[in-house]
């Protein structure tokens, strides 16, 4: 018989993030639903601005032969994790948002003269690249890592499913449904690929793994003390 509220993490964890989950007395399953591959490339043009959305983008740049070229130039990035790790590795990071839409209007007006790398990854949203070419800044674009689907069959009963991607949403549902999971999301945009599948969301305060980690435990948290609430009220 079932005890346990059982999680499953669409990707990964660190052990330490695990542990948050097992400590809080859950069950998880966890596998990586989603592949990355890393993209060797070489630069057109030497750029005044390089621009990162995400993690995986830095990470394909360490393997590049110009990385120490790069090393020199400074960096803007969408989320606080893309920023952390860019620093860690030696980048002057002038700018961070947690969202794409947020940093294309800061560099629409103060970095409109730069010439920009942009590195991503093959799925990447059209909200910087349209926001540059709208203000007519000059860049490149490097696709520098492949996500690819890598849809897993749970077999367990679950009750929550956290989710970091859109892509890893589509791959999930390529081998199982949604139901009365609640889900978990790290943003807005990866929350809107669940748009008419079920309206159990909830949408992590900041785009960390942690943060997601954190909403989960407070969400079943907050039921378990509600509903203790109710029997003593009885």
């Amino acid at each position: 018989m079932k005890t346990k509220i059982c999680i499953v993490s669409t990707k990964k964890l660190h052990s330490n993030q695990k542990q948050f989950l097992l400590n809080a007395g859950f069950s998880v399953i966890e596998a990586d639903f989603i592949k990355i591959t890393f993209v060797a490339f070489q630069l057109k043009t030497i750029p005044t601005l390089l621009l990162f959305t995400s993690q995986n983008a830095v990470k394909s740049i360490l393997q590049n032969e110009d990385i120490e070229t790069l090393k020199e130039i400074p960096a803007v990035c969408v989320g606080s994790k893309t920023k952390q790790l860019l620093q860690e590795i030696g980048f002057e990071v002038l700018e961070v948002q947690e969202y794409a839409k947020d940093l294309s209007p800061i560099i629409q007006q103060k970095y409109h003269s730069e010439q920009i790398a942009f590195f991503a990854g093959n799925l990447r949203r059209d909200v910087l690249p349209d926001a540059m070419q709208k203000s007519n800044i000059s860049f490149d674009e490097y696709t520098v890592y492949q996500n690819a689907a890598n849809p897993i069959e749970i077999k367990a009963e679950t009750d929550a499913l956290l989710f970091f991607s859109p892509s890893g949403i589509h791959s999930y549902l390529q081998q199982n449904t949604i139901k009365n999971q609640t889900c978990f999301c790290i943003g807005t945009t990866t929350a809107a690929a669940l748009n008419g599948i079920t309206n159990n969301i909830v949408i992590a305060n900041k785009q960390t793994v942690e943060n997601v980690i954190i909403q989960c435990i407070n969400h079943y948290n907050n039921k378990q003390y509600c509903h203790s609430e109710h029997n003593e009220m009885e």
